[in-house]
């Protein structure tokens, strides 16, 4: 017999908890940051009672189920469901009709709710996904319209669904036995967590399956053929390249398996699009909302001051401590040395996140100026702003040693006296200090120690960042918040607990529903991210360290199984949303394998000397053979590139299978519905009956009786297929040649 379940396994039926927050009491959590101070006064609670008041019966329109249980620092957990099966049944019949009407379902569902779900019966993370739907659709679409931290909804706090720590719990165990994820595998998590997680999991799967062979060929390279091999430098491009090309079949199979094909066509317009005027659509007659393209397009020509501003913000860090790091390593000669090497490590370890985070926030309010329409192009816009700000940050440091230092070190070298404020504190004498003017050898073995660098520490330092810190983090909040519990119940001035009033069969999963609450919200954009930026080391300078690939293929098995624990124990388990693709991240995939195609070549040429480089000065350096080489391989690499996606489109795959499948049950019960069931059968045979004399009296004299002209005399000669095949065979048979006549 089955054990009963705990509160820790079970969530009651519940689909969403709503965050009603109705005081401010500066109470900071690991999610939320600290607030001002301010005292409510007795309006703040009518307008809380009242704006709680409008959120019921806002959910209650759209026909939910709602139970409300105290929540932590002066707030409410709002449970939802959906009230009856019908309603949600159809909800989704509805959803699922207006997928076939955007063609992203090929067959039209069964115009009976009931046949619909057993045909394709309700995943976890549809049904999550439509009764979000209902909660923040707005009004005119069904929908509650309830937007947290917006307008009315201001005390709205968050929304979010719960975990299920017993699927939880299996998925961590069963990953971490695995090398490879199944395509099954995909499917239970696009099943759980929707087609948006799914594909992140995916993408990092293929990536990681891909890098097999990189990593083995790098291996070689490395004990055959030393670095910047030129033989690498083709097949790793060449690679990049299939891979890219590979993974947009691999997004349409999985489109098409998890029927979420051309999704993206639904666009959902977001609430802070600002119009300036109304017209009429000429087609549908519906009003629709204009914001004019010019005006937009002048806004948006407002992202090149921002990219030069980035650029020069980022830059002039990077180049400055750069420039100090030099110093301190190559010129300075003095005490503390080996202490001093480490302060332009600090100085960007504390500036750059800082002026990443003023940047990324003035990104942010450029792009809501722009005023776009839907979430999927403001997305968009925000994605490639973002990317030029990871860009800069995660690969300029090495451009400046591959492409500065090492070329014009020694013209550089002797204006670093600049930075000698750095070390003067320390030095015992100026010489120690004093930059050489003549005879400086740079290091060759810096830009490969950098790469390293960036591709083993900094990965490592990542994961530690991205899934210890926030553990440790989340244990010494908790630990501080019982403390000051502790301390306040001594001094007679704690408040009453949340859990105060909590009835024992609730106890436990009211605890870890508020613990929930208290978690970060997953962005799987931004491990998107950190899976291209790591795509642009392979690309970019992998040739200076062959061993590159190795590196991502230990780090992305790993990732896998973090990216899995972050989500079910460090985050709040995520809103599932449909997508048919990575997104704009493709096209940074791509624009960073073309680089690569010119990085590498220019890589490879000066380095060509058994990898010393051109040793500081660019005497040795050929324009026209430099500029050559970097020509043939871009084209070389477009060339690739059109045939790669020739060959890919001749080959076939069980996602197309799957859609001729689907167009053919498509089109073969149209015919059957206009023309019934026996439309490609055979009309039944006629019965025969015996020419006689007196049948062909019949006939005539029926002729005769009714009006007849040429045409009705030429059809009726023969009744029926039957009478027709007699007739053929026999003039076969009559002006064929005899064989044995052919034999003679």
């Amino acid at each position: 017999m089955a054990s009963p379940k705990t509160g820790l396994h079970m969530n009651f039926d519940v689909d969403y908890v709503i965050v009603y927050r109705f005081l401010d009491r500066s109470e900071a959590t690991p999610s939320r940051p600290r607030c001002p101070l301010t005292i409510p006064g007795p309006l703040d609670k009518i307008e809380a009672r009242r704006g709680f008041e409008n959120l019921v019966q806002a959910l209650a329109r759209v026909g939910l189920a709602i139970e409300v249980r105290n929540g932590q620092n002066s707030s409410l957990l709002v449970f939802v469901k959906a009230g009856s099966d019908k309603r949600l049944n159809n909800a989704v019949y509805r959803s699922r009709v207006k997928d076939w009407l955007y063609g992203v379902r090929a067959a039209q569902p069964d115009r009976e709710t009931q046949n619909v779900l057993t045909s394709q019966p309700l995943t976890d993370a549809e049904r999550l996904r439509i009764v979000y739907d209902l909660i923040t659709s707005p009004r005119d679409e069904g929908g509650a319209g309830v937007t947290p931290k917006h307008g009315e909804w201001k005390n709205v706090e968050s929304i979010f669904p719960l975990h299920d720590h017993a699927c939880n719990k299996e998925w961590i165990k069963k990953w971490s036995t695995m090398t490879f994820l199944k395509v099954e595998d995909l499917d239970d998590i696009r099943n759980r967590f929707g087609e948006k997680v799914a594909y992140y999991f995916a993408f990092t799967q293929s990536y990681f399956s891909f890098l097999l062979f990189p990593a083995a060929f790098g291996f070689s390279c490395w004990v055959l053929l030393g670095h910047f091999s030129s033989i690498y430098a083709i097949v790793n491009g060449l690679w990049c390249v299939i891979f890219i090309e590979y993974w947009k079949r691999q997004e349409l199979d999985l489109g098409f398996r998890w029927g979420v094909k051309g999704v993206s066509t639904i666009q959902e317009k977001r609430r802070e699009f600002q119009h300036e005027k109304e017209t009429k659509d000429p087609v549908t007659g519906e009003t629709v909302q204009i914001f004019p393209a010019t005006k937009r397009l002048q806004r948006q020509l407002l992202q090149i001051p921002f990219a030069v501003l980035a650029s020069l913000a980022l830059g002039t860090v990077i180049a400055t401590c750069f420039g100090i790091e030099i110093f301190l390593s190559e010129v300075y000669n003095g005490p503390f040395k080996n202490i001093l090497v480490f302060l332009p490590t600090l100085l960007l370890t504390g500036l750059i996140p800082t002026l990443s985070t003023v940047l990324t926030e003035f990104a942010t309010r450029l792009t809501e100026y722009e005023n776009y329409e839907t979430v999927d192009s403001y997305e968009s816009a925000m994605t490639q702003k973002i990317f030029v700000l990871n860009f800069i940050t995660s690969y300029l440091p090495i451009f400046l040693t591959a492409f500065v230092y090492v070329p014009f070190g020694s013209f550089i070298v002797p204006y670093l006296d600049v930075f000698q404020l750095t070390a003067r504190p320390f030095a015992e004498n100026e010489k120690q200090l004093a930059t050489p003017k003549a005879g400086f050898e740079i290091n060759p073995a810096r830009l490969r120690k950098q790469v390293i660098y960036f591709t083993v520490t900094a990965q490592i330092v990542n994961f530690a960042m991205e899934t210890i810190v926030p553990y440790v983090k989340r244990r010494g909040f908790h630990m501080y918040q019982e403390m000051k519990t502790e301390r306040a119940a001594k001094n007679g001035g704690a408040a009453p607990g949340a859990a105060t009033k909590d009835s024992p069969e609730e106890a436990e999963f009211l605890a870890r529903v508020r613990s929930e609450a208290e978690l970060d919200v997953y962005d799987v954009t931004a491990d998107l991210r950190e899976m291209v930026v790591q795509f642009g080391y392979l690309a970019l300078f992998s040739v200076v360290w062959p061993l590159t690939a190795c590196s991502f293929l230990v780090n992305n098995w790993i990732e896998l199984r973090s990216d899995a624990v972050k989500i079910c124990l460090e985050m709040q388990r995520p809103t599932p949303h449909r997508a048919d693709s990575i997104g704009p991240w493709l096209d940074s995939l791509g624009f960073l394998a073309w680089l690569g195609s010119i990085t590498t070549a220019a890589l490879v040429y000066l380095f060509s000397n058994d990898g010393l480089g051109p040793d500081g000065t660019p005497a040795d350096i050929k324009g026209w053979a430099f500029l050559l080489a970097i020509f043939f391989s871009e084209h070389s690499y477009l060339l690739a590139r059109w045939a790669v996606r020739l060959v890919i489109s001749k080959i076939d795959s069980p996602g197309m299978q799957q859609e001729r499948a689907e167009r053919f049950q498509v089109r073969k019960r149209y015919l059957q519905e206009v023309m019934g069931e026996d439309a490609m059968e055979l009309p039944p045979p006629t019965e025969s009956e015996k020419i006689t004399r007196a049948s062909l009296e019949e006939d005539a004299r029926q002729a005769s009786l009714r009006a007849s002209g040429p045409s009705e005399h030429f059809w009726s000669r023969q009744r029926g297929w039957e009478e027709s095949v007699k007739v053929g065979a026999h003039l076969i048979e009559q002006m064929a040649p005899n064989e044995s006549k052919k034999q003679q």
